[in-house]
C-alpha cells in the first residue's frame, strides 16, 4: 500500500484514462500551483 501525502509533499506522477476519452497527465497538466483533486468511484 502506498504512503500518504504529507504537508509540503509532492503530488506524484500519474497518467489518468478520462471517461470521455484521452487522458490527463498529474500534476503536469494542471494549470495552477494550487488543486484539489478528487478521485470518485462511480459505482460499486
Amino acid at each position: 500500500m502506498a504512503t500518504k501525502l504529507g504537508p509540503g509533499d509532492s503530488f506524484p506522477s500519474m497518467s489518468l484514462a478520462l471517461v470521455g476519452g484521452g487522458s490527463i497527465d498529474l500534476p503536469s497538466d494542471l494549470k495552477t500551483t494550487y488543486s484539489i483533486i478528487l478521485f470518485y468511484r462511480g459505482h460499486w
